[in-house]
């Protein structure tokens, strides 16, 4: 861990150089060229796919390269893509894969032989495993016979098939000697996905084109490009514009600075992500010893229980998050994701009740002194809490300023402590000096690698090191549910292990979750012709799991001399500088919550 923390440094220092370059331009398209044109605010981190760990890297080699299984476009389960069907012994520890006649993108064949050495890569390569690594610890062995793969398992997986590694052509890596500083900067790519890399300017931009020898057939597109931007401000001014096409993953402020735009379609539906708070309740290594100064009266469920029924999520939905959330009234898989979702009801459900919360805290002994502060039983120490939030964030302020006064009407204090990413993922993750900590997940269509985040095993050991846990938690039940769903065969019977798993965290409290952030994107008018959500009905854009919407959309083809979008601006203008600080404020965050694990993206 600790030396991913100077990686990091470096990485920043990299980026800050870089964003104080002069503006670029990606090339003009050519006339008649169908190009789309998507804005992002993180910059790539790797066009390694062993190494890219950064939600925008990850998306971006969806485009490029195919996976045994892709979400289905109408019901996010896993649907044949490269493997185009598959069988499993009756013990679920033999799965075989047959994979399809496909080709590369340089006309030598997919083969299972392909897979086979990806997978063994990461099983053998230390650094191979950064970004996946976890996600093969249960392989006992993987072997190809002509075109099937073969997979032996160490114990039953029911999350198999949705296994989140690219296949990568062993033609062309195999001659990697060292995995660890081997960038992948060799255009074109060698590619089975829907588009080929054919150049890439750090911190600027990522261009791609249209794989003729893709399966599904060619995209409708000629050129997909993205665009870096600095910071959310300036890829909306880009997107009002005309110089970007399409940008996902807003706030609700820029949301709806482009609500009534006549040129802008304004994307809002429910989203794959929850917020919650992570609070300290005796955080401790993996081997159980203690660990942090997290406030003692946070390891007293009845205190947490008592700051649940204090918290208003109506409002902090309604004012802080403008409106454009859902209250959560379960834990951490959100509603989109209808076989997994769990909601408290009756009287389990916790709902908004200061007086409930204080008679809670009085039944306990935390008495009000005369300042109105509470104490512990014993007196001698107040409840007076610290809140870890990111630096240079709004919303997260706006959210503590709410807390605040949620909290100060039951007799406890919240003071906001604001961190840089890095130290943020430190404290909150590897040191646990913190006491209480906004936090979240997008989570996966199958749900088990945020389940995983909590359990005992992910905490760090005593020298900072392994781990990737969301809350320092450690819970016999929990971890017998997590180990039953995972060998749970049975769709509806694993989805009820689930729902009970997310019920122990409701009720335990190590997270409080508060809402389901909607997605929130934009795409002009004027450029995109049709583009088809995932999943299809009310589904996400770029937010979404998978290439499903980059693959159907279409464009208006360019015409000489400008792009489609408004005042005829160069297709590709970064406004602004590129890769700057909200680069660097978002590089620890991304790098050290999915370096350890499958996870899509971890916000």
């Amino acid at each position: 861990m600790r030396k991913w923390f100077a990686r990091l440094a470096a990485l920043g220092i990299a980026v800050l150089v870089a964003g104080q370059a002069p503006a670029a331009l990606a090339q003009e398209p050519a006339a008649g060229k169908k190009v789309l044109r998507v804005g992002a605010t993180q910059a790539v981190d790797s066009m390694n796919p062993f190494l890219a760990v950064r939600v925008v890297s990850t998306q971006i080699h969806r485009w490029m390269y195919g996976f045994l299984t892709v979400p289905d476009a109408k019901t996010l389960q896993p649907s044949p893509d490269l493997a185009e069907s598959w069988t499993t012994s009756p013990d679920g520890l033999t799965w075989t894969f047959k994979i399809r006649s496909a080709k590369w993108s340089d006309g030598q064949p997919v083969t299972a032989d392909d897979a086979a050495w990806t997978f063994n890569k990461i099983m053998t390569d230390e650094a191979a495993k950064t970004a996946n690594g976890p996600v093969v610890e249960n392989f006992e062995s993987v072997t190809a016979s002509g075109q099937d793969l073969t997979i032996k398992l160490k114990s039953p997986q029911a999350s198999m098939l949705d296994n989140p590694i690219p296949i990568m052509p062993k033609h062309v890596w195999e001659s990697v000697t060292d995995m660890a500083n081997y960038d992948a900067e060799k255009y074109p790519t060698v590619s089975s996905g829907p588009y080929i890399a054919v150049e890439h300017k750090k911190d600027q931009y990522v261009k791609l084109q249209a794989n003729p020898n893709y399966w599904r057939g060619k995209p409708k597109l000629d050129e997909l490009q993205v665009i870096f931007y600095d910071n959310p401000q300036a890829a909306i001014a880009g997107l009002k514009k005309g110089d970007i096409d399409l940008i996902g993953r807003l706030n609700p402020p820029e949301f709806q600075s482009i609500q009534n735009d006549p040129n802008i379609v304004a994307w809002n539906t429910q989203g794959r992500r929850a917020a919650y708070l992570q609070i300290n309740h005796g955080a401790t290594t993996s081997d159980d010893k203690p660990i942090g100064d997290g406030h003692p009266a946070l390891k007293d469920p009845k205190v947490r229980q008592a700051l649940h029924y204090a918290i208003d999520k109506q409002k902090i939905v309604a004012e802080v998050q403008n409106g454009l959330a859902r209250p959560a009234d379960g834990s951490i898989i959100p509603p989109m994701f209808k076989d997994f979702f769990w909601e408290a009801t009756g009287d389990e459900k916790v709902t908004y009740d200061p007086a409930k919360a204080n008679q809670i805290l009085d039944d306990a002994g935390y008495k009000k002194g005369s300042d109105g502060v509470r104490t512990m039983p014993d007196g001698k120490r107040k409840l007076e809490f610290r809140f870890s939030i990111h630096t240079d964030t709004p919303i997260e302020d706006k959210l503590a300023e709410y807390l605040t006064g949620f909290f100060k009407e039951i007799g406890v204090t919240l003071t906001t402590k604001k961190l840089d990413s890095s130290k943020f993922t430190e404290e909150t993750g590897v040191t646990a000096l913190f006491d209480i900590a906004i936090s979240g997940w997008s989570v996966n269509p199958d749900p088990e690698e945020v389940l995983a985040t909590h359990l005992c095993s992910r905490r760090p050991n005593a020298a900072g090191e392994g781990g990737g846990t969301e809350s320092f938690y450690c819970n016999e039940t929990y971890e017998k549910l997590y180990q039953e769903q995972l060998k749970e065969l049975d769709r509806p019977k694993r989805a009820e292990l689930i729902k009970k798993m997310q019920e122990q965290l409701y009720t335990d409290a190590p997270v409080i979750a508060l809402y389901y952030n909607n997605d929130l994107e934009g795409y002009r008018k004027d450029r995109v012709t049709s583009i088809t959500p995932i999943p299809e009905d009310k589904g996400l854009l770029y937010g979404g799991s998978g290439y499903w919407p980059f693959y159907t959309v279409d464009v208006v083809a360019s015409s000489a001399g400008g792009s489609g979008g408004d005042g005829g601006s160069n297709t590709g203008l970064i406004a602004g500088v590129v890769g700057g600080v909200v680069v660097v404020g978002l590089a620890a965050f991304f790098l050290t919550r999915r370096r350890k694990g499958a996870a899509d993206e971890r916000e």
